[in-house]
């Protein structure tokens, strides 16, 4: 057989895969036919000037990803299919449309294809104000590194499933502290679960109380997340009224039906940003006790908060077990560190633990004792002080530009807390259209007609500021209000 084959004896690639290589080459190029006969080992080793073995490891290569095939008695012949052929076969006609739904699913899996987006909007922009990601790249990822690398060093622990669905209790203990002493959370480490992230969470306690057709409390405008959870398991939800001192209780005490359940953000509601007064806190707790109704505390970025003396989380107000508490390091520290928690009624415990088993064994461990350390060594506290001073000097630049470019057409919601607030301005332009006029100066806003499960209104929008620096905001509060002037 004569067949240009070019083999680089000074390459750091082995002489077989190169041999393999020009081999596979020639066969996809039909230099080399299908069922065509290939030399003996021998031969072609002579002839290229390499020894046997070289050849007999390329063959066999060929051999197993179906290139080449050996017949018995006869030699090393070129497949009559190949595996690319396999690439190119006429799909088998379908009965139904492409776009058809699938088939056998259960109402879970009917309840998700029904669903809309699962996330809101998220602009494409130089500037972007979107929402819920923190300013990851001022996170200490050497420190983190050196925390994984001294487990992965020292932890053969971490090779084996955990004995603790609920998660390793050093961070349990950790989380427990810090909780009692910055949001008046009361707790012991067994009650803290870990979970994959607060949408785990949400997703959990939703299995573990709702039946088809029960009814569920939520705010309005309202988390999407915990929406879907909710509507995915069948339940009915109710929106409630939102004003500026939170969730309107006295509304809520009005509605007829039996409510399973109630979801709530109260530290700073999402996503108008005002913070549930203390007044109202107490009053929906009496209501919850009356009712029987189960309350969900998401707070999902309250150790952010600026000026205002914080108030008590639901939870540490509670004295009848009527509040499951949720919280997460996605805001915190970074989206990518799929680490939350619950913390839950002692009574819970063992039906939440088996659940989290069930659901995914166990969170990661690594992550757990790196972020056990990044508690009790100190490093926790100090990040947060210093992103909740930088987050602050943001926040203020924000609503100084927001109030200088729109004067007495806009109001603040949400100024004094979290990494986010909500404007209500004042225009006739149609939402979209602002949307569409702030893209054209590059710079990105989200509207939050789509939180709203009952009636949306009109000119409400979100501004997250951790991402941008004050003259990033600077640049696009004013861009944007001269384009809605124009």
């Amino acid at each position: 057989m004569d067949l240009a084959l070019s083999l680089d004896r000074n390459s750091t690639i082995p002489l077989y895969q190169q041999l393999a290589e020009e081999l596979r080459g020639a066969v996809l190029q039909k230099r080399l036919k299908p069922n065509q006969q290939l030399p003996p080992s021998r031969l072609l080793a002579q002839s290229l000037d390499i020894s046997r073995v070289t050849v007999t490891q390329s063959y066999d290569q060929l051999v197993s990803e179906g290139y080449l095939e050996t017949r018995k008695g006869s030699g090393t012949f070129v497949c009559a299919q190949l595996p690319e052929d396999y690439l190119q076969i006429e799909p088998i006609a379908q009965n139904s449309s492409p776009s058809s739904a699938p088939t056998r699913l259960s109402q879970f899996g009917t309840q998700l294809l029904a669903g809309q987006a699962l996330e809101g909007p998220c602009p494409q922009s130089a500037i972007n104000f979107r929402y819920g990601n923190p300013a990851s790249e001022l996170f200490p990822m050497d420190l983190w590194r050196r925390l994984l690398t001294r487990h992965c060093s020292t932890s053969s622990s971490l090779m084996n499933y955990s004995a603790d669905a609920a998660g390793y209790l050093p961070l349990r203990q950790a989380i427990a502290d810090y909780l009692g002493r910055s949001r008046a959370v009361q707790c012991s480490p067994e009650q803290v679960i870990i979970v994959n992230g607060s949408q785990q969470a949400l997703d959990l306690i939703a299995r573990l109380t709702l039946d088809a057709g029960d009814w569920v409390a939520m705010e309005d405008p309202g988390y999407l997340g915990a929406r879907y959870c909710f509507a995915a398991q069948g339940a009915n939800l109710q929106p409630i009224p939102v004003d500026e001192e939170g969730v309107d209780v006295a509304a809520l005490a009005q509605y007829p039906q039996s409510f399973k359940l109630l979801y709530v953000t109260p530290s700073h509601q999402f996503p108008t940003g005002v913070t549930l007064s203390l007044s109202r806190r107490l009053a929906l707790l009496q209501w919850a006790q009356q009712t029987g109704t189960l309350i969900l505390e998401d707070d999902y970025d309250g150790e952010y908060r600026y000026g205002d003396r914080p108030i008590p989380a639901l939870q540490g107000l509670d004295r009848n077990n009527t509040v499951i508490y949720v919280g997460t390091f996605s805001k915190i520290l970074f989206p990518a560190l799929r680490i939350g928690y619950l913390v839950v009624p002692k009574a819970w415990i063992p039906l939440v633990s088996r659940a989290k088993w069930l659901c995914d064994r166990q969170s990661p461990l690594l992550e757990q004792y790196a972020l056990a350390d990044f508690f009790t060594e100190g490093h926790f506290d100090r990040h947060i002080r210093r992103m909740r001073h930088l987050y602050n000097q943001q926040r203020q630049a924000l609503v100084n530009v927001l109030k200088e470019s729109f004067d007495s057409r806009i109001t603040i919601l949400g100024e004094n807390a979290g990494i986010h607030l909500m404007a209500k301005l004042e225009t006739p332009i149609p939402d979209e259209a602002v949307i569409q006029r702030a893209a054209s100066v590059d710079v990105g806003v989200i509207s939050a007609q789509s939180y709203y499960l009952a009636s949306p209104k009109t000119g409400e929008f979100i501004f997250g500021y951790a991402q941008l620096d004050e003259d990033q905001i600077q640049q696009g509060i004013q861009a944007l209000a001269q384009v809605l002037k124009a």
